[in-house]
């Protein structure tokens, strides 16, 4: 996008679209949604699910899953779901542009990358309890972490597996299968933590294996649907060494994808070690940690949505209608915009009673009740920032998007909400203030940056992504 050319408006003067137009849009951006948010949060379920049965051992070891979990997250699960976000891209534009062949080459080319770096994160994992030690963690939680973590290991090559074959289905709106083998994985994941955790006498180390166990079945489902539907017969036509070429163009754009995504999650996990810090840390941990799982549950409907708008957007930039990609972005805008306000005013007309799901506490209560107020308009500018972040992806815009998460969040809001914390002393307060005005900051940014897209040229951009050349965007249609 060149910033010196006259760009298209979002919404060009004098154009009329027809309703049934924008109600068609509607209908397939919920369609794609509906089961992307299923499947979004039975994969969170399984992590939950596991940390819950260890949480009947005792306090230490539920201590320990859970700061691994948290250990895990940070250096591997965010980078597996960055990295594969960069098929997106590839994925959605080639089969808007009818090239199906190369869906599964990109695929390929993504399992391959992403398992190679799978090597050095299990390194770290297997080394958490010295890492944890040397960040100044309890050296009982930190053997506990270490142990679960080195049982995880097994559970990263399966989720990056998984992530590949996830993008590769949504990029064909494909979606429906996936809602059935997560759900039978999630069921399915329950008997094995029973059987592992209480039966086998492996304990937490069994809840890890659990993890793997079941993220292995859930990749091995859909690789098998893959190989065997009719649905991805053009899409999927065996491996091939063409997926060993380009390398380098896939992770030319995997890197920003995984900076993009992990440096906006990175902030929320600082802000509750940094509440550790705070003059009441136990309270405060607590109630941000509340706030921080109820956000990212809330969460789920934009980011369903974000992912829809991913998929609408590449494929019909690929297939060469830069006019419907950017009816999609004003339709889902609307959409999620009307989300966060019904959602933002469940919260605050809820937020006197929601601190009583976790605690009995009147103090703990009231604090929730108080962060539930802020938690509110995050909410909104969430769902903004995720639909505009959505259309990145599906753009290729991965390193204007890290940029603006890097300014964002590590320029403006989390300085922003250090010193309201520890300066002007507003606590946990202060921090979630920040990480408001970082979503803020960063849906401004996107929002401009889409406001000023030149779509005719964005299509060009993607014809000449999934031939090679410059060719004319004719080509693709």
């Amino acid at each position: 996008m060149e910033r010196g050319e006259q760009k298209q408006p979002l919404i060009s003067k004098g154009e009329v679209t027809n309703r049934d137009e924008i109600l068609n849009e509607v209908k397939k951006l919920l369609c794609l949604a509906g089961p992307i948010v299923s499947v979004n949060l039975l994969l969170c379920f399984l992590q939950m699910i596991s940390v819950m049965f260890v949480g009947h051992l005792g306090e230490l070891p539920l201590a320990g899953a859970s700061m691994a979990t948290s250990f895990a997250s940070v250096t591997g699960f965010s980078l597996m779901i960055g990295m594969g976000s960069a098929l997106d891209t590839f994925c959605g534009q080639s089969y808007g542009a009818k090239q199906y062949h190369m869906l599964g080459i990109h695929m390929q080319r993504a399992m391959f990358v992403l398992l190679l770096c799978c090597i050095p994160l299990s390194c770290i994992w297997a080394n958490t309890a010295q890492i944890l030690l040397f960040f100044g963690q309890d050296p009982e939680i930190a053997a506990e972490a270490g142990s679960y973590a080195r049982f995880l290991i097994p559970t990263i090559f399966a989720y990056a597996i998984l992530q590949c074959h996830i993008r590769f289905l949504q990029a064909q709106n494909n979606v429906v299968p996936m809602m059935f083998s997560a759900g039978i994985t999630t069921l399915f994941h329950v008997l094995v933590c029973w059987v592992l955790v209480f039966k086998s006498g492996l304990g937490n180390k069994g809840a890890a294996l659990a993890n793997g166990i079941s993220y292995w079945t859930n990749a091995i489902l859909l690789a098998v649907y893959v190989r065997v539907s009719p649905s991805c017969k053009k899409t999927w036509t065996g491996f091939s060494t063409e997926a060993l070429h380009d390398v380098m163009k896939f992770v030319r754009l995997a890197v920003p994808s995984a900076l993009m995504i992990c440096l906006e999650i990175w902030s929320f996990e600082m802000m509750v070690l940094l509440a550790g810090l705070l003059p009441n840390p136990k309270l405060e941990t607590s109630v941000l940690s509340i706030c921080l799982n109820t956000c990212s549950v809330v969460y789920m409907i934009p980011l369903g949505l974000s992912g829809a708008t991913s998929i609408r957007v590449s494929n019909e930039l690929g297939a060469g209608q830069p006019q419907a990609a950017r009816l999609a972005v004003c339709v889902v805008v609307c959409m999620v915009a009307t989300e966060g306000v019904i959602v933002a005013t469940v919260l605050i007309l809820g937020h006197h009673v929601w601190g009583y799901s976790y605690s009995k506490e009147e103090k703990v209560v009231r604090y929730v009740g108080e962060m539930l107020i802020l938690l509110a308009p995050s909410h909104f500018l969430d769902g903004l920032q995720s639909v505009l972040s959505g259309t990145a992806r599906g753009c290729g815009w991965q390193k204007i998007g890290a940029f603006a998460n890097l300014g964002a969040y590590y320029l403006i809001g989390i300085p922003i909400g250090l010193t309201l914390a520890f300066v002007y002393h507003f606590g946990g307060k202060g921090l979630w203030t920040g990480i408001i005005v970082a979503l803020f900051a960063q849906a401004s940014f996107l929002a401009i940056i889409t406001l000023r897209t030149d779509w005719e040229k964005e299509a060009k951009k993607a014809s000449n992504r999934v031939y090679g050349s410059m060719i004319p965007v004719e080509a693709c249609s």
